[in-house]
């Protein structure tokens, strides 16, 4: 395991060496590590005295690239090259004297055929877009690493950028527009002036994405617009509505490309039309002036916050805007390689370049204004831009600060965490060129890092001052050992400080000598809090041996200390990730969970999922009243009747904020893409200082892979207000919330007619002769309720009556309760019932006890005619049965082939 460890050390330094020497910063060669080798060999001979790796590599990376002191020696060793600090190039644990330091040694082969497949590649250090398959940029290093991940750890996927980005900007810019709103009322509560929501008024399509306008100017073709209006209360007396629905039937063909988007059909173009122009009215109205509401409407909150700063008048906005964004803290517990910490840096980059540009304007006006006293005026911005003047350049100093100041991750995987940070530097070494009149060739000291990108186990460890007490108590002498520890945790964090502020003064060195007393301090008190961890756990700490290997398998992350000042403020203003999709490693069990990581999961049946656990903790390190969390979650968040989800629901609802969840299934296409088929629920949150429960939900979204890049700009929300500790609904619109509201209100479940189900065993038993009546519901479902009165003519291998796989089947009292539930079932309310409340695939019997129509809601004269059309479908099915093989043998009814009685059940039933 340490020798994978170093080769991904080694590798990760020579990558980053391989992005800047093709920049032209290292002795302006190109080629440097292979002329470099080239010139070792003709010196001392191939792998003679000392080896490439050991006479000039770690010359090169210790004392060059990470020591700012420099010997005659090793200029002409190494050339002209800069000093880069940043932590990637210390002396590794590894490396270290009491690990294997002299120990290590690296043939000159191994690098020969490391540069032959490198040179392979054209390593571009920028963002340009990669047009060939040979070509390398930074980003692409993540999304190798994640593939690693995948087949190495299986739960953790390469997460697209689509998603990171929504999640980001859904969870960022709304704390950054709370956080000034607390401290700048007037910019957004004026009664009696403008404030900034009067944007949305006076513009309304600049902030709705161009996929919700797409064809809206257009006027719908006949067909097709007279099915658009609704019935009216006349129109439902007699055949009013069968009309409509015969008028609709061309909805459901696809649209042609002006009127819809990619695969869109006419149905729901009609509904996308009549959403825009629902937001529209609103906008115009003035009716949004919550930034919540932004994300609930799902509208371009990014294009809003960029025209907010650059059209702010006065200067109280701007530094209320800058504060917020220069202070805010941005966790990705699990971060792996840094996928949602990038799509933070994304977020913030531009909102850092427009305070700057508008501080600039404020103070060349004032400069410009020949009033007395303006050199005087706004000292604050002109700090700000001396501070940015003191960089290579303004971009350099934006990555700079959200990199030192706005990111933090950890990860369980050393390896996951050094990607992160190579990543990181290679950003910001993108944004400069050499500059051979500077000492340093025009790049400054990358910052160092180390203590904002950290490995650990986010799950095992003490999270705060109240876990530690809770946790320790029993075993210590609390309050004369915690008083020591928070002490020392205090001390700590204002070396931290310290550490932080001599990287963003002057050239941004800090002495090696601080960092080693600063890890050597962290360390202590680390080992101090582990030892109480390990003792809680049954481990004797006296025991060198043991305690050894269980710090080393558990890897202990105690955030209490490594971020004490943050959680000493309250927690992280933003938590965005996506945790790992895996059972819990049965070497970890719920013993150890149970006695670290104490939470309301703690009295579990079995096993679960690791990221319900991520989930709670995550809420907990979050910053309480006005936080903002953002996770991408397996669906079972949403629907598992499981004791541990059921509980991480009830956890979830007392949450004081407004939830968002959108849903996504696999079929046809699914999120992760089509190698990783994982149902997936985005989950936000965003705590506000209104202290209620709030909650909307989208549809369970299907989508073809040419829809995917309007997937997130489509996404429609509909309000709940429902308990969720059952389930999270997936329901497609406002009206649709309110109905399931209504019929769960009355509670009254097809589980009260359900109470005589028949086993699968005598189901079997049964066979050939079925019993009857009976409705029988196979055990998955994709596309449609795949309910039937009679049973599939499916045959085993000895020509026997079979049953499908996973049937189950309820008897009824009479042929007319039979039909009628067999009708429900099939009918579209059937079907969307599994769509808001299933998995999306396996039609379980509590989905179907918890179907909200039963036959005691059905009026006594209204029990016939649905009968007798229960009874038409019936027949109908049977006459649409398919076989799936030539043989004759397997096969099942085609429900979408009974589209006219599906309709009349549909109609009566409205």
């Amino acid at each position: 395991a340490d020798q994978e460890w170093y080769a991904s050390v080694m590798l990760n330094r020579l990558m980053f060496v391989y992005f800047i020497q093709r920049k032209g910063f290292l002795d302006g060669d190109r080629d440097y590590l292979r002329n470099r080798l080239s010139q070792m060999r003709a010196e001392y001979g191939k792998d003679k005295f000392y080896s490439f790796y050991r006479y000039f590599l770690l010359r090169l990376f210790h004392e060059a690239l990470g020591g700012k002191e420099r010997s005659e020696d090793l200029e002409r060793l190494v050339g002209h090259i800069p000093y880069l600090n940043g932590g990637l190039f210390d002396v590794h644990e590894l490396e270290k004297s009491d690990r294997y330091g002299t120990s290590i040694q690296i043939p000159d082969q191994a690098f020969e055929r490391i540069f032959d497949y490198f040179d392979q590649y054209q390593w571009h250090l920028d963002e340009r877009p990669l047009r060939a398959d040979n070509e390398i940029n930074p980003d692409v290093l993540g999304y190798i690493f994640e593939k690693y991940i995948n087949q190495k750890q299986m739960g953790a996927y390469y997460t697209k950028e689509d998603i990171t980005e929504y999640i980001s900007k859904n969870t960022v810019l709304p704390f950054l527009f709370d956080d000034a709103r607390s401290t700048c009322k007037v910019a957004f509560e004026n009664p009696k002036g403008p404030t900034v929501w009067d944007l949305l008024r006076n513009a309304p399509d600049r902030y709705i994405y161009p996929a919700v306008r797409h064809g809206a100017g257009l006027p719908l073709q006949e067909e097709i617009a007279m099915g658009r209006d609704p019935p009216t209360l006349h129109e439902l007396v007699g055949d009013g509505p069968v009309e409509t629905l015969e008028l609709r039937k061309g909805w459901n063909k696809l649209a042609t490309s002006e009127f819809g988007l990619p695969t869109e059909t006419w149905r729901e173009v009609v509904a996308r039309r009549k959403r825009y122009e629902e937001i529209k009215a609103k906008l115009a109205g003035g009716e949004v002036c919550e930034i919540n509401e932004l994300i609930t409407l799902n509208l371009d909150i990014r294009q809003f916050a960029q025209d907010v700063i650059e059209n702010c008048e006065g200067p109280e906005l701007l530094r209320a805007l800058w504060n917020a964004i220069e202070k805010i803290t941005v966790l990705d517990p699990t971060c792996g390689s840094g996928a949602f910490l990038f799509a933070a840096v994304n977020i913030l980059d531009p909102l850092y370049e427009a305070c700057l540009d508008r501080m600039e304007a404020f103070v060349e006006d004032a400069e410009h204004s020949g009033e007395k006293g303006r050199r005087e005026k706004f000292t604050d911005f002109r700090r700000i831009l001396q501070r940015v003047a003191a960089h290579p350049n303004r971009r350099y100093f934006v990555y700079k600060s959200i990199i030192l100041n706005n990111l933090f991750g950890v990860d369980i995987m050393e390896e996951a965490v050094e990607i992160c940070k190579l990543r990181l530097f290679l950003k910001l070494a993108a944004q400069v060129e050499p500059d051979g009149a500077h000492d340093n060739l025009g790049i400054e000291p990358l910052p160092d890092i180390d203590f904002n990108i950290r490995a650990g186990n986010t799950l095992v460890g003490y999270a705060n001052y109240d876990e530690v007490k809770r946790t320790a108590t029993s075993k210590l002498d609390f309050d004369n050992a915690m008083g020591k520890i928070a002490v020392k945790a205090a001390d700590l964090q204002q070396t931290f400080d310290k550490f932080r502020l001599l990287q963003t003064e002057g050239d941004g060195s800090v002495p090696a000598a601080d960092k080693l007393e600063l890890k050597k301090r962290l360390n202590a008190l680390e080992d101090e809090l582990t030892s109480y961890l390990a003792g809680e756990c049954g481990v004797r700490v006296s025991d060198k041996i043991a305690y050894a290997k269980w710090v080393k398998f558990h890897q202990p992350f105690h955030w209490f200390i490594e971020f004490y000042d943050i959680l000493g403020n309250g927690g992280f203003d933003i938590i965005i990730g996506n945790p790992p999709y895996a059972n819990i490693p049965k070497e970890l069990g719920r013993t150890l969970l149970r006695k670290t990581f104490k939470s309301a999961l703690e009295r579990w049946s079995r096993d679960e999922d690791l990221y319900t656990l991520v989930v709670e903790r995550s809420l907990r390190l979050l910053k309480s009243h006005v936080g903002k969390y953002g996770m991408i979650l397996p669906l079972s968040v949403a629907f598992s009747t499981k004791k541990p989800f059921v509980v991480l629901r009830k956890f979830l609802a007392i949450e004081k904020g407004l939830w968002l969840w959108s849903h996504f299934d696999r079929i046809p296409s699914a999120l992760f893409g089509n190698d990783v088929r994982t149902r997936c629920t985005v989950a936000l949150l965003s705590r506000t200082q209104a202290q209620k429960f709030e909650a909307a939900t989208t549809a369970l979204l299907r989508w073809n892979s040419e829809y995917r890049d309007c997937l997130f700009r489509t996404l429609h929300y509909a309000r709940l207000d429902l308990d969720i500790s059952a389930g999270i609904p997936k329901v497609a619109s406002q009206i649709q919330a309110d109905v399931l509201k209504r019929l769960l209100q009355v509670k009254s479940p097809l589980a009260m007619d359900l109470l005589r189900s028949v086993p699968f065993n005598e189901l079997v038993n049964s066979a050939p002769t079925f019993p009857q009546p009976c409705v029988y519901v196979g055990g998955t479902a994709y596309n449609w309720f795949p309910a039937w009165r009679d049973i599939p003519e499916t045959i085993n291998m000895d020509g026997d009556p079979s049953l499908p796989a996973r049937t189950a089947g309820f008897r009824f009292s009479n042929e007319e309760e039979a039909n009628i539930v067999f009708a429900l079932l099939c009918s579209s309310m059937g079907y969307w019932w599994w769509a808001v409340a299933s998995d999306a695939f396996n039609l379980k019997k509590w989905l179907m006890g918890r179907f909200p129509v039963s036959l005691s809601m059905i009026p006594a004269e209204a029990r016939k005619p649905l009968a007798k059309l229960g009874e038409n479908l019936r027949q109908e099915l049977k006459r649409n049965y398919v076989y799936k093989d030539n043989k004759g043998r397997i096969g099942n009814f085609f429900l979408p082939a009974c589209e006219e009685e599906i309709i009349a059940v549909d109609t009566f039933l409205g």
